[in-house]
């Protein structure tokens, strides 16, 4: 690990500089409306039901709304199930009409390329990788099916640099110019709490870990 790198990132952080990507979402939405007489589509990105609840709430009355769920990074297989059948299960109980795509789950082979950054903290180079290569699988997806835009839950958890996930989400945009990207600070708003309140109305298999062997790892020291 870069330490350097890891401690100019923390002090950037901190910085009071930095986009609020809440008030962002809601211009864009004003946009979209004056735009669009009809929704547009929207493929989402969804690592769990827990993260998704909010999000796919708030953006099902705005958007025509697909599930990506493209999670080869959870660790291990029965975790990965679990969520997967879990955000089955919310959508059932909450907006049955939104479809889902999923992918072949392939942990062995998405993790060798974070196998050198396995001592990196929680929350820096290993994990904005991965943000990277999830959220470049949608928008890849989201451009050969001509969806109109793509985004990704993962902003409404506070462990995660919602900063960090739009400017990943800025930079795949410019090599996918026919889809367009929408950002967002889910937590903020009040996200949060209605989170809490849809987690406990559906009873959602709240995890302990993000989801790779690392995370686990970092959240289980005791094995």
């Amino acid at each position: 690990m870069n330490k350097e790198a890891y401690a100019a990132y923390l002090k950037q952080r901190k910085s009071s500089h930095k986009t609020n990507y809440y008030l962002v979402s809601l211009k864009e939405l004003e946009e979209i409306h004056q735009k669009y007489d009809h929704k547009p589509s929207l493929l989402l990105h969804a690592c769990c039901a827990v993260c998704a609840s909010f999000p796919l709430e708030l953006l099902s009355q705005h958007f025509e709304l697909t599930v990506f769920f493209n999670n080869s990074n959870i660790w291990p297989q029965a975790e990965y199930d679990r969520r997967l059948s879990e955000l089955y299960r919310y959508l059932q109980e909450a907006n049955p009409s939104i479809p889902v795509v999923v992918t072949p789950y392939n942990n062995e082979e998405y993790m060798k390329p974070l196998e050198p950054m396995k001592d990196d903290p929680e929350g820096f180079g290993r994990c904005f990788y991965c943000y990277a290569v999830r959220l470049r699988e949608a928008f890849a997806y989201a451009e050969e099916h001509e969806f109109d835009f793509v985004t990704t839950v993962m902003s409404i958890s506070r462990q995660k640099d919602s900063q960090k996930i739009n400017e990943i989400g800025r930079s795949l945009s410019r090599l996918y110019p026919s889809v367009s990207y929408f950002y967002s600070d889910f937590k903020k708003g009040g996200g949060q709490l209605r989170q809490k309140e849809l987690v406990d109305e559906h009873q959602l298999y709240r995890q302990d870990y993000c989801g790779c062997i690392y995370s686990y790892t970092a959240t289980h020291p005791e094995g």
